[in-house]
């Protein structure tokens, strides 16, 4: 993938140094993979040469990056909780990862066990700085909105709140209480027509989701907090422009294209071709940088956003799963129906990795729960090809919950090739000057420069 050079760039270790490979056409990558210093240099300077001045900023900003990218891999807080008041969907849709039996028997909490759920959550942070995040997820949390809503009103100066929905069960009214409670809302929706939507998102009294996802979006016109979840297949994989293109229509300011997760092994039927998928991907991109160059609205792709946040500020990146080792049972975890604690959602069905039962002991004893030390421990550095990967902290071989279910947690993760291509991509993005159009004007605010050369 890429040669190495020593220049001189590091005396403490003489292994260590800068990685050379290239871009595109136009432009090269300076590379250190294990803090993410990077350049991006015109081909035309040279047989990857580095300007004196350059080395002279990465042995100064060397010691710095290395703490910096340290602890973020392992010394970042829990400040996020999914919880998932139902195991109960009304939808179908082929790719989910929880599994059929307990989407349809499932069980749901009650008020005392969530108002209980949500109070050890208070207890655990009630001497940190940041509110935590309280993300309703999972199967489909609508379907027992009245406690969601009631809850959210109890607590709601103590925590924020998320809602991850299929829409199907959201009416006018809810929409209000959203808004007024500032509920972040996500909206499931995989394509521009009903038709291909559908094929999908699919609705367990026949047909999908598309037209209460539509409603949806007009209800949320304008609202900040709103997203568009797309799960990308082989179902939708070429038509993700369009989507970029009608959901800018709507006013949405964010939609991520998400690869399907493969835990279950009946998403493999639909799982997209990578070189397809990362074609598709980075064709939406460019569509959603014309839109907004052209119209001053954003639309941004919120997962292409999470890579270039990883190499322009790598701790400021939002979505946790493209770091090693990941989020999961470390900045987040997932409260199950029944009370159990698990690292990840994706890590529903699998009852080995619960680390305890909510309901009867405590967030601290999860997190030092032998399950949750063992996702922990799955970094990049035990992966074969990852270890010695470019961009292994920018991608962070996700998902152990995908891996494990194909039989080894410790192998490359599916989409790498993908991984790869995107994320290429993203520094001829950056090379090129183009960020500005690709990042939320709230993340580019909030952003200091430490060093530039």
């Amino acid at each position: 993938m890429s040669k190495k050079s020593k220049c001189g760039c590091s005396e403490t270790n003489v292994e260590r140094g800068l990685s050379f490979s290239d871009i595109d056409e136009n432009w090269k990558l300076a590379l250190d993979p294990e803090n993410i210093f990077w350049s991006a240099l015109p081909r035309n300077n040279g047989d990857f040469s580095l300007p004196q001045n350059l080395i002279d900023l990465y042995k100064k900003e060397l010691k710095h990056l290395d703490k910096e990218m340290h602890d973020f891999r392992f010394n970042e807080p829990l400040n996020c909780v999914y919880i998932d008041p139902t195991d109960r969907c009304n939808a179908n849709c082929p790719y989910c990862y929880i599994p059929s039996k307990i989407r349809t028997h499932g069980t749901q909490m009650t008020w005392e066990q969530l108002d209980l759920t949500l109070s050890r959550i208070e207890d655990y942070f009630k001497d940190k700085k940041k509110q935590p995040v309280i993300v309703y997820h999972a199967a489909e949390p609508l379907m027992v909105k009245d406690l969601l809503f009631k809850s959210i009103k109890k607590y709601h100066k103590k925590m924020r709140f998320g809602i991850q929905t299929n829409s199907l069960l959201l009416e006018k009214e809810d929409v209000e209480f959203i808004k007024k409670y500032r509920v972040g809302i996500g909206i499931s929706l995989d394509a521009a027509t009903e038709a291909d939507n559908n094929l999908s998102r699919v609705s367990r009294a026949g047909g999908g989701n598309y037209k209460k996802a539509i409603q949806a979006l007009k209800w949320f016109e304008g609202y900040e907090g709103l997203n568009v979840i797309c799960t990308v297949t082989k179902l939708n994989v070429t038509k993700l422009s369009q989507l970029v293109r009608f959901l800018h229509k709507k006013k949405v300011p964010m939609v991520l294209l998400n690869p399907v997760r493969l835990t279950q092994k009946r998403a493999d039927k639909i799982k997209a071709d990578d070189a397809e998928y990362a074609e598709n991907l980075i064709k939406a991109v460019n569509t959603a940088m014309e839109l907004t160059k052209k119209t001053k609205q954003q639309i941004v792709i919120g997962n292409f956003a999470n890579v270039l946040l990883a190499i322009i500020s790598p701790t400021a990146r939002r979505m946790m799963c493209d770091i090693s080792p990941c989020g999961g049972g470390r900045t987040f975890l997932t409260v199950t129906a029944d009370g159990a604690m698990v690292p990840c959602g994706e890590f529903i069905g699998f009852k080995e990795f619960s680390g305890g039962n909510i309901f009867k002991t405590s967030i601290e004893k999860a997190m030092n729960s032998k399950p949750f030390k063992e996702i922990r421990s799955r970094m990049v550095e035990k992966i074969d090809e990852c270890d010695v990967c470019d961009f292994r902290h920018i991608c962070g071989s996700p998902c152990p919950a995908e891996m494990y279910a194909r039989g080894n947690m410790y192998k490359k993760a599916v989409f790498c090739d993908l991984y790869k291509e995107v994320i290429k991509y993203a520094f001829k993005m950056i090379a090129e000057d183009n960020v500005q159009y690709l990042l939320r004007d709230d993340s580019l605010d909030q952003m200091v420069m430490e060093y530039k050369y």
